[in-house]
């Protein structure tokens, strides 16, 4: 490890640190200012041209908005014709009717968990909003509830959405793992499900029911009403059948589905493969799922176009932000990226002696918590483990695999998209952010490392 690796190290803590000083401070600076001063600043000082500091900049920002940004606010149309038919009310209304109050975490993470099965975390938080916000708006009117109904609901859903996206294929992250270090998806994706079950539960349910009474968050007055208003601006006559309203929520869900179904079955050269590969792309599912919402809960109910236009339109206004900011995460992302963050982080851990396992684990962790994404971490950690694992045959692979998604959920922090979508959605501060998507995603992550080194010490699979 040379020095020039630990000044990289030394000027990425700085620089998250000057970031949230900027934030939280008397400066108040707004986040998107400060994620793109810092990520200037981040330039500057590991030597970067100024010309390419603002290619990383575009590049990172536009990668993030191409990727996360269309389809949320695909999302907020989608979330805006449910709620304005009376679908969402309908379904929370359901959830509470049938689920006791210490019961709702415990239903909401049961909901997220099979909507997490194809969604990306993003795509499928996006999804989940109006159901969130819908069944705490419900549940914060009842006088004897303490704490912030929303982080009540809206935790387990965290929690079950993380878990799936970092541990389950056919996420990308476990695919990309499995794919570099030449296992099998079958074992990867058994022992993924058997590790989300405790994961999801102590990070979801467990943690939002102590932490829920320490906290006040409420989302924006404007993003709430949108997500559970009810009103019938698109002109819609009575109100749709319950399973109408649910295929109408679920529809992307169940096109990524098959999608992902499709890559496990189907020889990779088949027609309906790619078929299936493009109605299951998120922006396709989710563009497909708002027209077919239009449609069944607008137009063929008697809805005026031009209201319903309109209502599409006002949906994106309170999002806006949310996607600006997510794109100035974006940014300084790839400014870490770019400056060979990562690349110092495996500098060090190579000095380390660690069980493959537990050096996986770490190698993603790190990457991801320094570089701020998921991937790197995955694609760092598994292309430097692969030699070891094609020379080992007594290491279990799958579990290997299993190890560094885990680890790439450690710390979601300020650098991650996923960190600024949920503190924007909820209207959190900081420091709210940090004990729910930060604290959530930890003890996911750490929960998944311990499932792996139980799993190891039982026979191998497949």
């Amino acid at each position: 490890m040379s020095s020039f690796d630990t000044q990289l190290l030394l000027i990425a803590l700085a620089s998250v640190l000057v970031l949230v000083a900027l934030i939280v401070s008397r400066i108040r600076l707004h986040p998107l200012l400060a994620l793109l001063v810092v990520s200037i600043g981040v330039g500057f000082a590991t030597g970067m041209a100024p010309g390419e500091i603002v290619k990383n900049l575009t590049n990172g920002a536009g990668k993030t908005l191409g990727a996360v940004g269309v389809v949320i606010a695909l999302g907020a149309m989608l979330g805006k014709i449910l709620a304005d038919s009376g679908t969402t009310e309908r379904l929370a209304s359901a959830i509470l009717q049938r689920t006791s109050e210490r019961m709702i975490p415990w239903a909401m993470t049961l909901v997220a968990f099979v909507i997490g099965i194809p969604m990306f975390f993003e795509v499928g938080l996006v999804v989940m909003l109006p159901l969130i916000f819908s069944v705490a708006r419900k549940l914060e009117s009842n006088e004897r509830f303490k704490g912030s109904a929303y982080v009540y609901v809206g935790v387990p859903v965290i929690a079950a959405l993380a878990a799936m996206h970092g541990m389950v294929p056919p996420h990308p992250g476990p695919l990309t793992a499995i794919a570099t270090l030449h296992t099998t998806v079958g074992p990867t994706m058994l022992y993924g499900f058997l590790a989300v079950i405790p994961a999801m539960v102590l990070g979801g349910p467990l943690y939002g029911a102590f932490i829920t009474p320490r906290m006040s968050t409420r989302p924006d007055a404007a993003l709430l009403e949108q997500f559970t208003s009810g009103k019938k601006e698109g002109g819609q006559g009575s109100a749709p059948s319950i399973g109408m309203g649910v295929l109408c929520a679920l529809l992307p869900a169940l096109l990524m589905l098959v999608h992902a179904l499709a890559e496990v079955l189907l020889p990779k050269d088949s027609g309906l493969l790619h078929a299936a590969a493009f109605l299951g792309n998120p922006l396709v599912a989710m563009l497909l799922g708002v027209v077919f919402a239009s449609i069944t809960l607008g137009y063929l109910r008697g809805a005026d176009a031009e209201k319903l236009r309109d209502a599409l339109g006002q949906s994106l206004k309170p999002i806006a932000g949310i996607m600006l900011i997510i794109a100035g995460g974006g940014a300084f992302q790839q400014i870490l990226t770019s400056a060979k963050v990562g690349d110092a982080i495996v500098h060090m851990t190579q000095q380390f002696a660690l069980p493959p396992l537990v050096l996986g684990w770490m190698i993603a962790m790190l990457l991801s918590v320094s570089t701020g994404s998921a991937t790197v971490g995955i694609v760092g950690a598994a292309g430097l483990l692969a030699p070891l694992a094609a020379s080992d045959p007594s290491l279990n692979v799958p579990l290997l695999a299993l190890a560094i998604g885990c680890g790439s959920l450690f710390f979601n922090y300020a650098n991650h998209a996923g960190f600024w979508m949920v503190k924007e959605s909820f209207g959190m501060s900081m420091g709210e952010a940090t004990k729910t998507i930060t604290v959530v995603q930890s003890i996911v992550s750490f929960v998944g490392l311990l499932m792996v080194l139980l799993f190891n010490l039982l026979p191998k699979l497949g």
